[in-house]
């Protein structure tokens, strides 16, 4: 009898022990911070958030447009600097090393990293009064809550998911990430609070970020509100290589001249 309640609380036991390690090992496996690296077209601009120092990639340009990014959770956004700068000639560029990213101190967390998103976009409101903000992947969570408390000018999702729980259900179906995960980065209960123009770019061969998900979140904005812009031949990591793509977001940018 005893034998046998040790083979049957065994494999609990087991799941239970899973369970504890993906609790208190999930944000090494949702971050993966970058080092620092140059940008030598761009200037370092330093912002306290908290007690953290974050580092800003700055691409200065007279007028009264900006536009923030945030890029995906192992992404080296100076490796953005050039490209953006040709696209959006009209408008200074922000790209934000998230805490442990690039020079910036502190550890990343979905609170941490979204508070630093707001005393960004603070910062640059200063001196931009129309700021558009721009989120890949894991930086799509953060803009978009960033849009539900602050006047974004207008909001640019690539390759976004409507919560993470639910893109972790899909890889972990056996377990209760519901219940595990403490960043959520839940954007489809939020969406509905963007009042704010939308563009969103999906990779038609996204091998990350399962299709459901980006239609998921795309039903919770206001109808009509959001457009959808497929991508084709091109994958999560891959998206770069279309101009399709920065073309989409430049010409939904520029939609906010003369408004």
């Amino acid at each position: 009898m005893r034998a046998a309640l040790t083979l049957l609380l065994a494999p609990v036991a087991a799941y239970g022990v899973l369970c504890a390690w993906v609790f208190f090992t999930q944000r090494g496996q949702i971050y993966f911070p970058t080092p620092s690296s140059a940008a030598p077209s761009a200037q370092a601009l330093w912002l306290e958030s908290q007690g953290e120092q974050i580092k800003v990639w700055v691409v200065s340009r007279p007028g009264d447009r900006a536009l923030v990014y945030f890029g995906g959770n192992a992404e080296d956004v100076a490796g953005n600097v050039e490209l953006f700068a040709e696209a959006f000639p009209d408008r200074s560029l922000f790209l934000v090393n998230y805490r442990g990213y690039g020079g910036s101190s502190g550890r990343p967390t979905e609170a941490g990293l979204v508070a630093d998103a707001l005393a960004v976009f603070d910062h640059v409101q200063q001196e931009h009064p129309a700021v558009a903000v721009m989120g890949r992947s894991l930086g799509s969570g953060i803009a978009v809550q960033l849009a539900t408390s602050r006047p974004v000018d207008r909001l640019v999702l690539v390759t976004p998911y409507d919560s993470l729980v639910n893109v972790a259900r899909e890889y972990f179906r056996w377990l209760p990430v519901g219940l595990l995960l403490r960043d959520r980065y839940d954007s489809v209960s939020r969406a509905h609070q963007v009042k704010t123009p939308v563009l969103m770019v999906i990779a038609d061969e996204d091998e990350i970020i399962p299709r459901e998900r980006s239609d998921a979140l795309a039903a919770a904005f206001a109808p009509g509100q959001p457009r959808m812009v497929v991508v084709p031949a091109v994958g999560h990591n891959t998206l770069d290589l279309s101009p399709e793509y920065l073309g989409a977001v430049r010409e939904f940018l520029a939609a906010t001249v003369g408004e």
